[in-house]
């Protein structure tokens, strides 16, 4: 059984929401968050959920580093409180979407993959992405180890995606698209950065 989409999911696709754009959708992070639970299925709720909670495993400080490398423009934190607080943020988010729907469906399937068997491999990657911060690729590994490995391999795209002058050989991409696939990804979750794949000369 396929993911529930064939885009990114979790806690991944709400970094996406905080673009130059971002503030038409609320005047604050809770409201931009909120307003796009509110126009998606339940499945996507559950799934930000699910990712927001696993990352309680890690401490403030990490949760920042992996918020800031995966967003555009994030509030600061004397807007959004520090990394544990904006989490937890999130899952309340969440659990006030879903109390809306009297009969939300589980995850089931590929949806609750969490990409053990991928572990080494997540963390190969982290550690050869080295156009990312040290400290970026510190925090992407602390979670793939005490979270799960399917949350910091899409983290860790978003990264990429966020990291300017980020380039990536076919290799490394080909890599990342055979994570993914065995992570059951839908078609356009590894592809979102497929741009920054260097050209031959």
């Amino acid at each position: 059984m396929p993911r529930f989409t064939d885009f990114d999911f979790g806690v991944s696709w709400v970094m996406g929401f905080f673009h130059q754009d971002a503030t038409h959708y609320g005047d604050t992070a809770a409201d931009i968050v909120a307003h796009h639970l509110a126009e998606w299925i339940d499945e996507s709720a559950v799934a930000v959920r699910r990712d927001a909670q696993v990352l309680g495993n890690l401490s403030s400080e990490t949760l920042e580093v992996l918020w800031d490398a995966g967003t555009d423009y994030l509030p600061g934190p004397e807007r959004i409180g520090g990394g544990a607080e904006w989490t937890r943020t999130v899952v309340d988010l969440c659990d006030a979407r879903l109390a809306t729907r009297a009969d939300v469906r589980p995850l089931k399937g590929a949806d609750t993959e969490d990409g053990t068997a991928c572990l080494d491999a997540v963390v190969a990657e982290i550690e050869g992405a080295r156009f990312l911060d040290a400290q970026v690729r510190t925090a992407l590994t602390d979670c793939a180890r005490r979270c799960t490995p399917d949350v910091a391999f899409r983290v860790l795209l978003r990264a990429i995606g966020c990291t300017p002058g980020a380039s990536l050989t076919s290799d490394q991409y080909a890599r990342l698209e055979a994570i993914g696939s065995a992570l059951q990804y839908g078609e356009f979750v590894v592809d979102n950065i497929r741009y920054l794949v260097e050209q031959d000369q």
